[in-house]
């Protein structure tokens, strides 16, 4: 003897979908995110919460991995942006090398610098990132505006080269020897410096 089985309606069909569909975003947005999360805070916690950097009474300042506009002459200046340093707009110019408007803004960050023939500017300090939003400046362009920094603070060069030497990385370690300096970081501790 056989039994009939059940026919299911289309709202049994719907309902149980709906269940499926109710659980799996569960799974997938909230468990999971609170997993990678988790996790983030637990081994990882200052690439976790965007490399935040404080300035010395607790103030939030910036990201070491966004570069911010600094034209005061007391602080090291960044590379320039195609985007004017908005994070929420990254990108290049896409000008080719023989645009006009480039060789325009080329040549003003060149008299902005007071660059001539005889005293070179480093190429980074004239020439934007692919992203427009690159935090680092080659230690020959921290170099370059050492004496305008240490002339706005009142500070000997001496102790701005240390400062400029104390945060000075190689990103690629033993591949490569070009070491780059975090121009956020370094201007921080230049404040630091300067308060004490």
């Amino acid at each position: 003897m056989t039994t009939a089985t059940p026919s299911l309606s289309i709202f049994d069909h719907l309902w149980t979908n709906a269940r499926l569909v109710v659980a799996t975003m569960f799974v997938c947005c909230v468990l999971y995110t609170l997993l990678i999360l988790g996790i983030g805070q637990t081994f990882t916690p200052f690439s976790a919460n965007g490399y935040l950097l404080y300035n010395d009474k607790g103030e939030l300042v910036g990201s070491s991995q966004i570069a911010q506009s600094f034209t005061k002459p007391e602080y090291f200046w960044p590379r320039p942006s195609a985007v004017d340093y908005n994070a929420a707009a990254t990108g290049g110019s896409n000008l080719s090398p023989a645009s006009k408007e480039l060789r325009e803004r080329a040549e003003k960050t060149i008299a902005l610098y007071g660059a001539t023939e005889s005293n070179k500017i480093p190429a980074d300090l004239v020439t934007a990132s692919g992203a427009g939003m690159d935090p680092h400046i080659t230690l020959a362009g921290a170099e370059y505006q050492l004496d305008r920094v240490a002339a706005a603070r009142g500070l000997d060069k001496a102790v701005v080269r240390g400062l400029i030497q104390e945060h000075a990385t190689i990103p690629g370690g033993p591949l490569t020897n070009a070491p780059i300096v975090n121009v956020l970081e370094l201007n921080i501790a230049l404040d630091a410096l300067t308060k004490k």
